[in-house]
């Protein structure tokens, strides 16, 4: 437990501690402050001080000197005085004649205006006589008997035979006190005790001495700052200029001169800094459209980089930042130059990134990379921090920052991955069966039947036809990326659907599956490629087929898009003439709609790239996914687009247009090569 006494020697502590901190600050800070001068300030500074002093010395000696002369002056006066008037009435004293000694001592204080009081006391310090009177009388027949004790001075009793003199303060100024004692034949009789003013001659005297003391200290001030202005001007100044002008020179401003009217060493130094300075000038003014030139090459190499670029300085504060990294960050229409990269991302690549920009800030690395998912949908970068130094390797100038944008290539190897996975799942599963079947026959040909061999045979044959559309959907992708134009003939479309019907009524009618057809009369001819339209019909057909519930509807139709439709007049006057609009560009549309399950909108998204397939999120049905990406590269080969509408547990619609026979074949041949282009781009070839 502590107790009062070690709780003070605490406090006592702290608040020491604390003084001696505040203490060790403002020495630093005077230390700091006068660093900053040149050797030739300080000196300067220096001398004037020591001037300064030593007159300052003198000037207080000689007022000193003044002063003490001029109180010597008062007390010998004083004195002399006191001395006069008791060689006067001593006699008159030891006679009692106190009439006379009235009389005296008022023609005394009348003589003189510097006596402030005038007292008599007795042996024992009784007030006998006092002018001014200022007391009263005890009887009027001792009207100049006053009841008041003088208190004396003790150095008086001491040495009765000496005058003693003393000087005191009083609001009305200095006065001098004189106690002078009265003996009379050896004997003490009392004490005379005067009040006199200074002597206003001689103060008058003093008051002069004083003022043309500090004239002169005055004087010697004026001369030592006029000194220290001339030396600034002459020579600190001119000093102070070159130094500004060489600090200019070296932010880059050649512009800066000095125009100071000086003539010998120093007139010439600032002539030549000038020189210099026009010749750099001159030299920068010839440069500065090279130097343009190439920062804009540098800009432009930068800002079409396909990965984001960001150039921080030594400090970790942005430079320069492209817009591939402003997209990926989000910073379009911001101002960054200046500010922290840490305090612009996002907290949690701010966290991660900390660690490796400070480690390359201090020198402890000279590169850094690593990998990130950043938003929503999440997307991966990969951030490489490379140190930049200067010419000779030592100093940090900054770090550059390269900013990969590697969602696409992570979600294809992804995409890779599943097709690998998938098609050897599909490879494995047929072949296994086959084999076992086939070996079964093998081994035991002679023990089965031949309703079992059939069925043997039969389950392998089927197997072998799943393992053919494999590599039929396979090889007819690749044939579709390889960006080869394909041929278009006029062609029905009408037979296409029907076939299509044909093959999948058997398996509706199993499933309990209406499908339906509605195509429009005296549909015209299309221009398209009967097999790969009939494939695209067949994916179609079979994913509503497959997605479909029992007792539920899969519908087919055709008609031409956009539809005829006559202009009429406002007051709709059947008789007035009419004309048909039609498309420039006129289509067949197909829709292909079932009441199925329905596809989410996370699905939608992704339905037909490659390798993606519904079922990996339900877990019904199985398939290559491949199919609706085979169908989106068949109808773009055709120069249209299929589009799809869903809603879960309502259906699906799949709808695309087709050209007609009388279609300008140049404007469908420049759409398709747009087509396959996007298409191309928006695949990895070298997945297959």
């Amino acid at each position: 437990m502590i107790n009062s006494d070690d709780s003070q020697k605490i406090e006592l502590t702290s608040s020491n501690e604390k003084m001696d901190n505040v203490s060790g600050y403002w020495v630093n800070s005077l230390i700091t402050w006068w660093s900053r001068f040149s050797l030739r300030t300080k000196l300067l500074a220096i001398a004037t001080l020591v001037v300064s002093l030593l007159m300052t010395g003198i000037t207080f000696f000689a007022l000193n000197s003044i002063q003490r002369d001029a109180g010597m002056n008062d007390t010998r006066y004083a004195r002399d005085l006191g001395l006069l008037l008791s060689g006067n009435v001593t006699e008159l004293v030891a006679n009692n004649q106190k009439k006379e000694i009235s009389n005296v001592a008022e023609k005394f204080w009348r003589s003189s205006r510097n006596l402030r009081y005038i007292f008599f006391t007795d042996a024992e310090d009784i007030v006998q006589l006092g002018i001014p009177i200022s007391a009263t009388p005890k009887s009027s027949d001792n009207q100049f008997q006053l009841t008041r004790r003088l208190k004396l001075p003790s150095e008086l009793k001491k040495r009765p035979q000496f005058p003693l003199v003393r000087q005191h303060s009083t609001p009305q100024g200095q006065v001098t006190d004189v106690f002078v004692p009265m003996l009379w034949k050896g004997k003490y009789l009392g004490t005379l005790a005067l009040g006199v003013t200074p002597n206003k001659k001689a103060l008058a005297s003093a008051a002069l001495t004083r003022e043309v003391t500090i004239a002169v200290f005055i004087s010697i001030w004026v001369l030592v700052i006029l000194g220290a202005v001339f030396n600034a001007l002459t020579i600190t100044r001119p000093v102070r200029a070159l130094v500004t002008g060489v600090r200019e020179i070296s932010k880059g401003n050649f512009k800066s001169r000095i125009s100071l009217p000086m003539t010998g060493d120093l007139g010439e130094l600032l002539n030549g800094f000038n020189r210099m300075a026009s010749q750099l000038e001159n030299y920068d003014e010839a440069n500065i459209e090279e130097l343009k030139a190439a920062q804009i090459k540098q800009q432009s190499l930068i800002a079409t980089m396909a990965d984001g670029a960001i150039l921080l300085d030594s400090k970790g504060k942005i430079v320069l930042t492209n817009p591939t990294a402003k997209r990926l960050f989000r910073w379009e229409g911001r101002f960054l130059e200046g500010k922290y990269l840490l305090n612009e991302i996002p907290e949690i690549l701010s966290n991660d990134l900390h660690t490796n920009i400070e480690s390359i800030l201090n020198r402890e690395k000279e590169n850094d990379d690593l990998r990130c998912s950043l938003g929503e949908p999440a997307r991966t970068l990969r951030i490489v921090l490379q140190s930049v130094l200067d010419t000779n390797k030592v100093e940090l100038k900054g770090i550059a920052v390269t900013i990969q944008d590697l969602t696409r290539e992570v979600e294809l190897n992804a995409a890779q991955n599943r097709f690998i996975s998938n098609v050897s799942h599909e490879l494995r599963t047929p072949l296994f069966n086959i084999k076992s079947y086939v070996e079964t026959l093998y081994d035991l040909k002679d023990q089965l039947s031949n309703e079992e061999q059939l069925e043997f045979l039969g389950i392998a044959n089927s197997e072998t036809d799943r393992l053919t559309r494999l590599v039929n959907d396979v090889l007819d992708l690749s044939r579709l990326e390889s960006g080869k134009i394909i041929q278009l003939e006029p062609m029905e479309i009408k037979p296409a659907i029907e076939q299509t019907l044909r093959n999948y009524r058997l398996n509706a009618t199993e499933k309990n599956v209406s499908l339906a057809h509605d195509i429009e009369d005296n549909i015209p001819s299309i221009l398209g490629n009967f097999d790969l339209l009939l494939q695209v019909f067949d994916n179609l057909l079979g994913n509503g087929l497959k997605f479909s519930p029992k007792n539920s509807t899969l519908k087919i139709s055709a008609y031409t898009w956009p539809d005829s439709c006559p202009a009429l007049p406002p007051n709709n006057n059947k008789e007035a003439p009419q004309c048909e609009l039609v498309s420039p560009l006129p289509k067949v549309r197909i829709e292909i709609a079932d009441t199925g399950s329905g596809i989410s909108q996370a699905d939608q998204e992704k339905i037909f790239d490659r390798f993606y397939r519904v079922e990996n999120a339900v877990h019904t049905e199985q398939g290559t996914g491949l199919g609706l990406s085979i169908v989106r590269g068949i109808i773009e080969k055709h120069g249209g687009e299929i589009r799809m509408a869903s809603e879960l547990g309502i259906g699906t619609t799949f709808w695309f247009d087709l050209p007609l026979e009388q279609s300008d074949k140049d404007e469908l041949l420049a759409q398709t090569i747009s087509n396959v282009e996007n298409f191309s781009d928006s695949q990895l070839s070298d997945l297959i």
